[in-house]
């Protein structure tokens, strides 16, 4: 491979989002590519930590921290509430269901999947005045084991968070949106139909769903609702975070099956973390369409 071949490479597998497992675990800042129910919650959750961090800076710590422990109070808004973390790893307060744990040092603190979140929170701050964080946690809602991104900033030696839930969509979702796509491309054809796939806020980006459309022949994006500049692109040579040929197997597995399932790692537009990923895929004529989903392992 020569210079300009790797150079080029590089700058693909950069836009597409890949990288390596070892940089995976925390996401420097809330993702922009997100579906509009992301946007919004991404957006309440920053005027919240907005209000928060205005309100400290106005009022100094002790009036502060008694605001952000009042569980029905101004800084607490159904799943959106305000905690605090001391750079030492405190909790200093907190308006949702880890009241408990105010005045215990949670730096150790892990999500579900073992992740020592808190920890990465505490890391991160150090870099940076302010950031996310994804995890897993409770959902109190459903009592379910849910993603979870919550944002931070922070002021002094205060550490405001306010953490949303993720919706992930599911097998189902993804062959349903898989299917729909496939019965768009053969009622309007390619060129009306990967215009509407490459829409960010057109009805085939979903969350953290989105299609894709690859050419058989010459490897080249048709359409990609995730990285729509890509589209022209020829991602043969594209490996997934952990070094597989996702590409390659997929225009293999359309040309065997016409239709079928691959597996790989992936940046998840919401999370803005490598997460595991399965792709659903069928065959239309000379391209194939996909359609993926994350999934926790």
């Amino acid at each position: 491979m020569n210079r300009t071949h790797t150079l080029l490479m590089l700058s693909l597998t950069a836009a597409l989002g890949v990288m390596p497992l070892a940089h995976a675990a925390t996401p420097a800042a809330p993702a922009t590519a997100v579906g509009s129910l992301e946007r919004a919650q991404a957006k309440q959750a920053k005027a919240l930590l907005d209000n928060a961090a205005l309100y400290l800076q106005a009022n100094g710590p002790e009036q502060a921290l008694a605001a952000f422990n009042d569980r029905d109070g101004a800084f607490a808004k159904g799943q959106y509430y305000i905690f605090v973390l001391g750079t030492d790893g405190t909790m200093r307060a907190s308006a949702g269901t880890s009241a408990s744990l105010v005045g215990l040092n949670v730096r150790d603190l892990k999500d579900a999947s073992g992740k020592p979140f808190i920890n990465d929170i505490l890391e991160a701050a150090k870099r940076d005045d302010s950031g996310a964080v994804a995890y897993h946690w409770l959902n109190p809602a459903d009592n379910k084991v849910e993603n979870k991104l919550s944002q931070f900033r922070k002021v002094g030696e205060n550490i405001l968070c306010v953490g949303y839930y993720i919706p992930r969509a599911t097998a189902e979702q993804a062959q349903a949106l898989l299917d729909k796509a496939v019965a768009r491309l053969r009622e309007v054809g390619g060129e009306t139909a990967y215009r509407q796939f490459n829409e960010r806020n057109g009805e085939f980006f979903v969350n953290d769903e989105y299609v894709f459309v690859i050419g058989l022949e010459d490897g080249k994006y048709r359409a990609s609702g995730g990285s729509p500049n890509l589209v022209g692109v020829d991602v043969r040579a594209v490996n997934d975070a952990a070094g597989k040929p996702l590409f390659r197997e997929m225009i293999e597995l359309a040309r065997k099956d016409g239709t079928g399932t691959v597996e790989y790692v992936w940046r998840n537009p919401v999370t803005n973390a490598v997460e595991h990923k399965r792709t659903l895929i069928q065959r239309v004529d000379d391209v194939l369409l996909g359609v993926g989903y994350y999934t926790p392992r």
